[in-house]
């Protein structure tokens, strides 16, 4: 190898190691900077109801909501609350994406099968979450059957869209590649339309976890004991704004987590896509 090879090597090298370090150092400044907002408003907002400027009766400061959080997890009040909420979403969000990437996938593939399900569902997906509340209790009861039921509910339409339109997107020229090439089903499944469908699969599982969080609000109304849905309407029977307000905290905080884990568990599927939140 000649001198300048070697420069040329090593200089590459360097790059290469200096990318991974770039990166880390963006992602914790993005960190930073998606905290800048809540952490402002807090201050502002504490400020504000400790000078006199605003009242903190029906929207109490960041201290006080602080307190209130403290108190349910010391008391050991929180953490089952929090069990049984995500207990709930992990089962809502299971069968909603195990029925919406099911019908997705077979009326994206088929004509006649979108012609048949596709109208149906579309219409079914007008329907605000709220109105399937009583017809779930009547047929379910208010024990966790009808939550999951909900929850499910609220997941699978953003999966179904998701999967339906990844497949219908797929370019029907890759797939003649593969036929050329000859390959198996199992083998253009995972060589030519995975790669092509995961990064909007992924997409409508982020959407569809979200509703999931939305949808589980809804679901703990129905006569719930737990849950943090049941925390929001404890505080708001007993007039205690901040817990309404802790209790909301934990659902974003949650929520984001879980979005987190989720980009988390599928970026080996998807080296060379940029989906971070």
């Amino acid at each position: 190898m000649t001198l300048s090879q070697a420069e040329t090597f090593s200089g590459a090298a360097g790059r290469a190691a200096a990318t991974p370090r770039r990166t880390t150092g963006w992602r914790r400044w993005r960190f930073a900077l998606g905290l800048l907002l809540p952490v402002g408003l807090a201050l502002v907002w504490e400020f504000a109801v400790r000078s006199g400027l605003a009242q903190g009766r029906l929207l109490p400061p960041p201290s006080r909501i602080a307190e209130a959080l403290y108190g349910l997890a010391r008391s050991g009040e929180l953490a089952p609350h929090i069990a049984a909420t995500l207990q709930r979403i992990a089962a809502g969000f299971a069968l909603g994406v195990v029925a919406g990437t099911a019908l997705g996938a077979l009326s994206g593939a088929s004509g006649l099968a979108r012609t048949i399900v596709d109208p149906t569902l579309q219409g079914l997906r007008a329907i605000p979450s709220i109105a399937w509340v009583p017809l779930f209790i009547l047929w379910l009861g208010i024990f966790e059957a009808s939550k999951v039921t909900l929850i499910a509910v609220g997941v699978f339409f953003p999966v179904y869209l998701g999967t339906l339109g990844a497949v219908m997107a797929v370019d029907r020229k890759i797939i003649e590649v593969g036929q050329v090439f000859l390959f198996s089903g199992p083998t253009m499944v995972r060589r030519i339309l995975l790669p092509a469908i995961l990064p909007h699969y992924v997409t409508a599982l982020r959407a569809g976890l979200g509703l999931g969080w939305m949808f589980v609000v809804a679901a703990e109304f129905m006569g719930a004991s737990e849950g943090l849905g049941y925390l929001l309407l404890d505080g708001q029977q007993l007039g205690k704004p901040d817990q309404i307000v802790a209790a909301i905290l934990v659902f974003a905080v949650l929520g984001k987590a879980t979005d987190t884990l989720l980009l988390t568990l599928t970026r080996p599927l998807l080296k060379g896509y940029d989906l971070d939140a």
